[in-house]
This record gives C-alpha cells, sequence and structure tokens, in this order.
C-alpha cells in the first residue's frame, strides 16, 4: 500500500512517486493537491490504482493525479496519463465506463433578483421536460440512420437539425465532433441502448443545475465569457449514457485476451489495454469517439429543451431570457495530441478520466474568442455547494499535459452516503438554504449529498496552486434536477 512517507513533496501542492517506489513502474506519479487532501485520500485505493496505472507501455512524463482523485475502475478517478502514439496503449478503463461525461454552461442576463420568485417553477418544468433517471428515454426519436450521422458528426448533427447555433458549436470542445467515428466498431447492443437515450440526463452524479454567479476573481476573462455578477447561468452534467458504459463493457471483455497476445504486463486486469496502433485499440478508438460524439450532441439537445424551458418561464418578465454558449468540454476521454515532453514534441493518447482538458492562452485548439485567456475549465459542484469557472495555463501546459480536475471528488461510496443521509432531510435542508431540488429518488438524491464529496474550494485552491488553472468566477446553486 502506498503510504504518506512515500510521496516526496515538490512544492505545497505537488507531489511525486518516484518509478523506483515499486519495480516495473515506467513513469513517476505527480499529485497535484495539498497534503491535508492526500492524508484524507489514503484510506481508499486511488494511489494504489495510480502507481499500477504506471505499468502500461508507453506512458511518457510521468502519471497525473488530480486533487478530486478517488477510486475508480482500473485508472483512479482524477487521473491522467499520456502514451505515445506510435508505441503506447489505450485502456478503456484510463477513460472511463461514461465517455465523455461532461460539463455544459449557459450564461444569461436575467438578475436574481428577478428570477427569484420564478426558481421553484422554473426547477420543477425543468424536471418535467428533460428526461432523466436510469434508462430513462431521451426526448429525441432517432432514426437508425439518424444515430450513425449523430454519432459522426457529433453537435454539428445537431446544428443541421435545428438544435444548435453556430455558436454552441464554435464554443465546444472539439467543435463538439472528434473525427474518426466508426459505428461499425459498435456492438448492437451498445445501439440500441443509445437510440433510446439520446437528448436524456441520466442519473447519479448527471445534472441540470441553475447557479448564480456569486464572485467574479477575473473580470476580463469573466467579461469574455459573459458571466455577469449576481445573474443566473445553468450547467448541464452527463455524457454518453447507457452508450458509453457498453462500449467500455464490451471492450473491457475484449481487450482480455488482447494483453496476452501483445505480451503485456499489467499488475491490474482492470487495466486491459491494446496497443494504439493495433486493430483492436483502432477499433476502440473508433467506438469511443462514437460515444464521445453522442455525448456532446446530447448535451446539446438539453441545451435545446433548456433554453426553451427558460424562455416558457421568464418570457413573461424579460426580453432578455435568451442563455448564452459559454463552453463544453470533456471528461472521461481518450484524446491524440502534440505535447512538450522532456524538451521534444510528442504525439501522444492523452487518457483524462475524471479530469478535462485545461489548455492554455494561444493554444490553436481553444476557441479563438478565448484565446488570450486560455480554455474555460469548468469545475463543477455537487448540489448545495459551489461550482468553479477557471481558465487553463502555460504552467499546466507543461505539468499535466493540458489536463484539471473535474469536480470535487468523491469521500464516501454511494451505499456510505445513504447510509448516512436520508434524501427527505436532505431535500429539506437545501430548500432552506434557497435551493430547490427536483430528483427522481430519495435514494439517489442521497447518494449525491454534498457531505459525501471533498470541499470542492480545497480542490480548487490545489489547482490553482499548482498552477494548472486561473479562477474567474465561483457559482452558487439555486435550483437542480437530478435523475
Amino acid at each position: 500500500m502506498v503510504a504518506l512517507k512515500d510521496f516526496n513533496r515538490i512544492s505545497d501542492f505537488e507531489w511525486e512517486i518516484e518509478k523506483t517506489f515499486r519495480h516495473g513502474m515506467i513513469v513517476p506519479v505527480r499529485i497535484f493537491a495539498s497534503e491535508e487532501i492526500i492524508k484524507g485520500t489514503l484510506d481508499d485505493q486511488s494511489f494504489e490504482q495510480a502507481v499500477n496505472s504506471t505499468f502500461l507501455p508507453g506512458l511518457r512524463g510521468h502519471f497525473c493525479v488530480m486533487p478530486d482523485v478517488h477510486q475508480g475502475y482500473g485508472f483512479p478517478i482524477g487521473g491522467v496519463a499520456a502514451a505515445n502514439f506510435e508505441t503506447g496503449v489505450i485502456s478503456p478503463g484510463g477513460i472511463g465506463y461514461d465517455i465523455n461525461c461532461g460539463v455544459r454552461l449557459l450564461s444569461s442576463d436575467i438578475p436574481v433578483e428577478l428570477a427569484a420568485p420564478l426558481l421553484e417553477d422554473l426547477a420543477l418544468l425543468l424536471f418535467q421536460n428533460c428526461p432523466s433517471g436510469v434508462g430513462k428515454r431521451g426526448a429525441a426519436h432517432l432514426s437508425g440512420k439518424d444515430f450513425q450521422h449523430m454519432c459522426m458528426e457529433g453537435s454539428k448533427w445537431a446544428l443541421k437539425n435545428g438544435y444548435a447555433t453556430p455558436t454552441d458549436i464554435e464554443l465546444t470542445e472539439d467543435n463538439g465532433c472528434i473525427s474518426g467515428a466508426d459505428l461499425t466498431a459498435v456492438s448492437p447492443r451498445a445501439i440500441e441502448r443509445g437510440i433510446a437515450q439520446t437528448g436524456s440526463l441520466g442519473s447519479g452524479n448527471h445534472f441540470i443545475e441553475v447557479d448564480v454567479i456569486e464572485e467574479i476573481f477575473d473580470e476580463r476573462s469573466a467579461r469574455i465569457m459573459g458571466l455577469t455578477k449576481n445573474h443566473l447561468a445553468v450547467q448541464i452534467h452527463t455524457g454518453s449514457r447507457g452508450f458509453g458504459h457498453q462500449i467500455c463493457t464490451d471492450y473491457v471483455r475484449e481487450f482480455q485476451p488482447v494483453i496476452s497476445k501483445y505480451h503485456i504486463n499489467i499488475p491490474d486486469r482492470e487495466l486491459v489495454c491494446a496497443p494504439i496502433q493495433s486493430k483492436e485499440g483502432q477499433r476502440y478508438l473508433a467506438a469511443m469517439r462514437c460515444a464521445a460524439n453522442f455525448a456532446f450532441c446530447n448535451r446539446q439537445l438539453l441545451a435545446y429543451v433548456v433554453r426553451n424551458t427558460f424562455e416558457e418561464i421568464f418570457s413573461k418578465e424579460t426580453n432578455k431570457f435568451q442563455l448564452r454558449m459559454v463552453y463544453d468540454l470533456a471528461h472521461n476521454i481518450g484524446k491524440i495530441e502534440t505535447h512538450n515532453v522532456d524538451g521534444n514534441k510528442e504525439k501522444v493518447c492523452v487518457h483524462r478520466k475524471g479530469a478535462t482538458r485545461a489548455f492554455g492562452p494561444s493554444h490553436p485548439d481553444v476557441p479563438e474568442k478565448y484565446r488570450q485567456i486560455g480554455q474555460p475549465v469548468l469545475i463543477p459542484g455537487s448540489m448545495g455547494t459551489a461550482s468553479w469557472v477557471m481558465t487553463g495555463t502555460e504552467t499546466g501546459m507543461e505539468k499535466s499535459f493540458g489536463s484539471c480536475c473535474h469536480g470535487a471528488g468523491r469521500v464516501m461510496s454511494r451505499t456510505q452516503a445513504k447510509k448516512s443521509v436520508r434524501g427527505e432531510t436532505l431535500l429539506k435542508q437545501l430548500k432552506e438554504e434557497g435551493i430547490f431540488i427536483k430528483a427522481g429518488s430519495m435514494s439517489g438524491l442521497a447518494e449525491e449529498a454534498p457531505d459525501a464529496y471533498k470541499d470542492i474550494d480545497l480542490v480548487v485552491e490545489s489547482v490553482v496552486g499548482a498552477g494548472l488553472a486561473h479562477k474567474v468566477a465561483k457559482l452558487r446553486p439555486v435550483a437542480v434536477i437530478k435523475g
């Protein structure tokens, strides 16, 4: 087991487990977190999983661990690793089951004072209009051909069909579409699940949240993003639903014999993988990209429904009811990128599991609107806690392959949370705090209680202290829709 004595302190927010810690490690583990967060995480398998992950062939630089880290499948959630594109591997467990689980942020000109009397009605109507819950059917009913086009085109399919604006596409990571998707690499069962759930929120930690912009820390960046203090904003957090889950399930099973075929030695079977350049690795990449494009479009379809709901609620009160796109980004993704490794530019496949891209200023993959300030980084809270809007930095490009944390990170399992918290009690408590909650079940609500997560402000202080991101604005929830 990994102990605190095994961490070498680089700074207050940066630590390393050297690759000599265990025979077979290819790269060291670099942790971006305070000592307090590290101590609080030693009880689960997060750091052991990080060490195990460093055995994957072709890894470069170091394995990155974000401050929201917690135990996952194979990789810890909050893990980032870059594998050489020619000699490295791709691991479904290093990307996750909910492929391209991500967050979209929309801003508005609606002041909270105007909105306050309507927030409960807004929460109810959002809950009614946005399908949520385990296995819930989606709002869009697609033919097989439509679904194929959506998996190939992502959010661009939504634009062609009237569910998006050109600005929505421009301000989505990868313009809402990752090339190289191929639906022939996806099982019929995954397609069956995906068609049924297009345009749905799901359950677990997925949500639609109406927030108030409570504090601005960077006036210039906030102005460019269209964020105004005391105005409403909306976050949409969901991913590829059962479609992505089935793809991950299928390839974890398919890759079991692959590691023997390619003589890959790993300490944990959950890390099954395939060489990126192998036919198996290429098939998984093609299937994963289908799920990623589905997820981009899924959030776009939900944004369309949320915009219509805002118009229905607020159009009688103001003519400024429109929701503007700020940004949409992916978690749980494998991306082919070029990064500086040991002083040289190198093409790598960056696995970001429970982590988000956080490219710095001037990077060509950042939308032109944000190129001077860096890519928006969205770090959602947990119902009753704050969320953060940040920007990527040049330092993060060098330290973490342009990556940052994706949320607060769990400290309780879902089972523990349900034993510790009653959903009905939590619902009442949050309402007393001025937060209107609409949830599909009380047990599901208890699973996502704020106490089940780390203190997000401490997590944010860690990424700021490590230089991975820069604060722009802090958001406070006023209405939350859960599956």
